[in-house]
């Protein structure tokens, strides 16, 4: 869906253990809130082996709620990284 253009966010939980990747790649205020201004490359990878599928795409970051169609809860707030270019 990423690929096809359709679904152009993708959502993480917030958690330690996004809120320390996160941190260190983007902007953040006082507050752990990204000021939405950066744009960095993320590598994702359909599993975990090296060989698996993957991509960068160049994203910014938010906070906010998800979609639920694409199963999120509802009115629960996630990191999301919001996808503005896409390199295969």
């Amino acid at each position: 869906m990423i690929l096809s253009g359709e679904k152009t966010k993708e959502y993480r939980d917030i958690k330690p253990y996004y809120d320390s990747r996160f941190r260190r790649l983007f902007d953040m205020d006082e507050l752990d809130n990204p000021t939405g201004l950066d744009e960095h490359p993320i590598l994702f990878r359909n599993g975990y082996s090296h060989t698996s599928p993957s991509f960068t795409a160049i994203c910014t970051l938010s906070k906010g709620e998800g979609r639920t169609e694409w199963g999120a809860e509802p009115h629960k707030q996630y990191w999301i990284l919001n996808l503005q270019r896409i390199y295969k």
